[in-house]
């Protein structure tokens, strides 16, 4: 297991960077790594884990080999369990094992809270994982997931924007805003809409 693979996932402030060991057949292990660390910190460990396995390291947003955030954008904790949710759908994983050591098992246990059917094992170093007071649980579960699970499928529907008439893109607008009379839709328009060759 010493032989890795550099991988990586396009999201759209850039991509993020993971490294790979084992054959992608092997039942699929993803390590998140510690505060301000990278995949490196699992260099010596993965060489003495069992085979069979295909260990997946990634970089957090901002670490290792990952594009940073804009600047201006912080980096919160569900941001790093949104990063571990889209590098599941780029790697097509329905089911897999999480191994996070310090943050990155306190990021762990909060994915496997959101996405339990999405986790078969979960394997803490230096963590706790998440704990949360039981009567917040389910309010927190559900708007969290729902916030992850809606800003994925925007992006995946993510297409250029339609060319309309001014006329059309007025109608749009109004209908969108019901509160609107046709002249503030038209002054918002003209600073709210590009015109371009095609509308």
């Amino acid at each position: 297991l010493g032989m890795f693979s550099e991988l990586k996932f396009l999201v759209p402030w850039g991509h993020v960077a993971a490294k790979a060991w084992g054959h992608s057949e092997g039942h699929p292990v993803l390590c998140l790594h510690g505060w301000l660390d990278n995949a490196n910190t699992f260099d010596k460990l993965i060489p003495l884990l069992p085979r069979g396995f295909y260990y997946v390291a990634m970089d957090f947003s901002g670490h290792g080999l990952s594009s940073h955030r804009p600047a201006g954008c912080p980096y919160h904790f569900l941001d790093y369990v949104t990063d571990v949710r889209r590098v599941a759908a780029a790697l097509q994983w329905r089911r897999f094992t999480l191994m996070g050591h310090s943050m990155g098992g306190a990021v762990a246990g909060m994915f496997c809270f959101l996405y339990p059917e999405m986790v078969d094992k979960l394997i803490l170093l230096e963590s706790l994982g998440f704990l949360l007071a039981p009567e917040d649980t389910e309010a927190w579960l559900k708007s969290k997931r729902r916030v992850i699970d809606r800003l994925l499928s925007l992006e995946a529907k993510q297409q250029t924007p339609k060319a309309r008439s001014p006329e059309a893109a007025l109608q749009r607008l109004l209908e969108a805003n019901s509160h609107l009379t046709a002249e503030g839709g038209a002054i918002l328009l003209q600073r709210g809409a590009t015109e371009t060759p095609a509308g």
